[in-house]
């Protein structure tokens, strides 16, 4: 979902519009004011790359007007708009260097988290535009925890998460099917311990019970089922864990379960 120019200005707009849209335009004569209303046209109709082009031209020709630094990241949206999303990072670090207190400035770590998550690949392809969103939307929630951003940033930050834990479990799937143990473990565990909130970590609990009894470490496949069953109790992965386990382990599994529950209640009960 593409995210809206929030911070256009429809009055400025319209009262510079009259002079500026609907006739042809020489930059290099017109004022501020002129270019300005041009380039909001030319957005407002889809005119992606020009629009860019004319309010950067507002900022080159004119470094030190009203408009120049509300242009500047205009021209960073109509190049996000246009998804040309290496150009926009571009101008989006610069304005956030140049402006760090800008009212806007909020927006503009917003507006570079989104380029980097639009361009998110299928967890079968290389995952480093997605190490860059998660880094850009930290960014902004962690700077700004008060933003208007800040909620939708946050779920994308889950959605992220989850992305991430995904290729990780891929790998680990690859390497248990060609029999490579040890490194499936290394990657079940990565999800584990660094995606722990995200909806993968049910597989990857089951799937390091499965290598641990391929190895014969039938105690560390008991505790980690045991997480599992004490977490996820009526999913399917404890379902499949629970056939893995030999009947000693069960037995006591569901010992173990019941004593739990019957601590649990003793708490709660007055």
């Amino acid at each position: 979902m593409r995210v809206p120019f929030l911070f256009l200005c429809l009055t400025t707009v319209l009262a510079l519009g009259a002079c500026a849209s609907d006739k042809a335009l020489d930059p290099t004569q017109a004022t501020a004011e002129e270019i300005y209303a041009k380039a909001a046209k030319s957005l407002e109709d889809g005119n992606n790359s020009e629009a860019a082009q004319l309010f950067e031209e507002v900022e080159r020709q004119y470094p030190y007007s009203s408009l120049a630094t509300q242009a500047q990241l205009k021209a960073a949206y109509a190049l996000y708009d246009d998804e040309k999303y290496d150009e926009a990072i571009l101008s989006l670090d610069r304005f956030i260097e140049l402006h760090p207190g800008n009212k806007e400035i909020d927006y503009a770590y917003y507006l570079k988290a989104l380029c980097y998550y639009e361009q998110i690949a299928d967890v079968s392809r290389d995952q480093s535009l997605t190490k860059d969103a998660l880094d850009a939307l930290n960014a902004l929630i962690n700077r700004y925890p008060q933003s208007q951003y800040a909620r939708d940033a946050m779920l994308k930050r889950d959605l992220t998460l989850d992305h991430l834990a995904g290729k990780e479990m891929e790998i680990g799937r690859y390497y248990l099917q060609q029999n490579q143990i040890n490194a499936a473990i290394n990657r079940f565990l990565i999800v584990v311990r660094n995606f722990q909130t995200t909806t993968h970590t049910p597989e990857a609990l089951h799937r390091l019970v499965e290598c641990y009894m391929t190895l014969g470490l039938k105690d560390e496949a008991y505790k980690v089922a045991a997480v599992l069953g004490h977490n996820y109790p009526g999913s399917e992965w404890y379902a499949a864990t629970y056939k893995l386990l030999d009947p000693a382990q069960r037995d006591k599994l569901l010992e173990n379960r019941s004593l739990l529950d019957r601590t649990i209640n003793s708490l709660l009960t007055p």
